[in-house]
């Protein structure tokens, strides 16, 4: 199978713009008095997780870890096995924690990971996601801070990739399979 960039949906700017609202919407929300972890899923999440902390205002005691999780491989289809690559470095026991992820799509990728950590006893554990997939969910997952809503279609750029490619794109663009 091959593949080729389509159309921008979402552009640089239109990016920016959402990111910095979400990061005031946490910020908003958050405990002052408590410290919130943020736990990027690697490698997806890391342009956006890293956009976001740095909107996140001075006065919030903000802790960044990451978690490496994987259930597509070189595939534009999930193959519905989680596996873990890296785990937090951070005990969350206690703490206010924020998932951030890049894309939600069928939620089981998510929903494995959220109750994993559930058991690890966090004060609370909210989710951040760039872009979701409604029509493709096949388990339900809350998500507290949403940048936006997509059709079913794969999309790169921004950090989300294709068989490793295209991850550097400063749009979100939809993948054509040839």
């Amino acid at each position: 199978m091959s593949y080729k960039l389509g159309e921008v949906i979402i552009s640089r700017e239109t990016i920016a713009k959402r990111v910095k609202a979400l990061a005031d919407e946490i910020a908003q929300n958050a405990e002052r008095d408590k410290p919130l972890v943020i736990v990027g899923i690697l490698t997806g999440a890391a342009f956006f997780l890293t956009d976001l902390v740095r909107e996140l205002p001075e006065d919030l005691d903000v802790r960044v870890d990451f978690m490496s999780v994987a259930s597509y491989g070189d595939s534009t289809k999930t193959s519905g096995v989680v596996r873990i690559f890296h785990d937090l470095k951070t005990n969350i026991e206690g703490k206010n924690v924020i998932v951030v992820e890049d894309i939600i799509d069928s939620g089981l990728t998510l929903s494995h990971l959220l109750g994993l950590l559930q058991g690890r006893n966090p004060n609370s554990l909210k989710v951040c996601v760039l872009l979701d997939k409604k029509e493709r969910r096949k388990t339900e997952v809350n998500v507290d801070y949403c940048g936006f809503s997509i059709p079913d279609k794969f999309v790169v750029g921004y950090g989300l990739d294709c068989a490793s490619m295209w991850r550097h794109l400063k749009d979100i663009k939809y993948v054509i399979e040839e």
